[in-house]
């Protein structure tokens, strides 16, 4: 096991080997308040990328020591993922397949229909697509459209939601704008000007989850990190 340390501009990078895999990593650091505990955590995703947090003025040999200190579990954590990937399979976008709304599956349907217009609607347990018999192979075509669909509900059901949340939040003046953004790593986030951006998949999500990452933007807009008080406002309301 051995590991090695670069840094390029004001990005840090660094690596080890455990066994025979080469491990990358990058390192974000951060201004630690007085009275905090100075700490390195390590975080690993499921896309493979480990992402390590540490104070700003820590020594890069402090940091990698606390790496290499978990070493083995960063490695395991990486072959638990990549063990989840290979059963994970690349969407069709064909009849029979599986699609989640609101917590619930969908069973995926593709049919024929003599309007001109293509047309996504729900129907007993089905979310259906309907196309000319012309496009009723143009997988691409069908992506787009359930891409379309799940952007309207989301604007509609987050919308409804944040109405529905505001009467608990005292701290917030005004009705806050907000917006959707596909993002890959996060649910949600809420901007220095109190606007909320909403990953439109999180529709997808049970109303609970789409609730709780609503009113977990909305404390952001009074406490702006995830401090001891941020989480004391959400457990109070959530």
């Amino acid at each position: 096991m051995t590991g090695s340390i670069s840094k390029a501009e004001s990005v840090e990078t660094s690596g080890f080997v455990y066994g025979h895999v080469h491990v990358p990593y990058r390192v974000e650091r951060k201004v630690i308040e007085q009275g905090k505990p100075r700490k390195v955590s390590i975080q690993v995703t499921p896309d493979s990328s480990v992402t390590v947090t540490a104070p700003e003025d820590a020594a890069t040999s402090d940091i990698h020591d606390a790496v290499m200190k978990r070493a083995k579990w960063i490695y395991d954590r990486l072959q638990t993922f990549d063990a989840q990937q290979m059963h994970v399979q690349p969407r069709r976008y064909v009849s029979g397949e599986m699609q989640f709304y609101l917590g619930r599956r969908y069973v995926l349907k593709i049919v024929t229909s003599s309007d001109t217009e293509p047309l996504v609607n729900m129907e007993r347990g089905k979310l259906q697509v309907s196309l000319p018999e012309l496009h009723r192979e143009n997988t691409d075509q069908i992506r787009e459209l359930l891409r379309q669909w799940y952007r309207k509900r989301a604007q509609h059901v987050f919308k409804s939601r944040l109405e529905q949340l505001l009467p608990q939040t005292s701290w917030v003046n005004e009705i806050p704008a907000f917006r959707l953004l596909p993002m890959e790593k996060q649910w949600g986030s809420c901007s220095a000007r109190g606007t909320l951006i909403l990953n439109p998949h999180l529709v997808k999500a049970p109303r609970d989850c789409i609730d709780y990452v609503i009113l977990h933007e909305l404390c952001h807009i009074k406490e702006h990190n995830h401090g001891e008080r941020f989480y004391r406002l959400l457990t109070q309301h959530m």
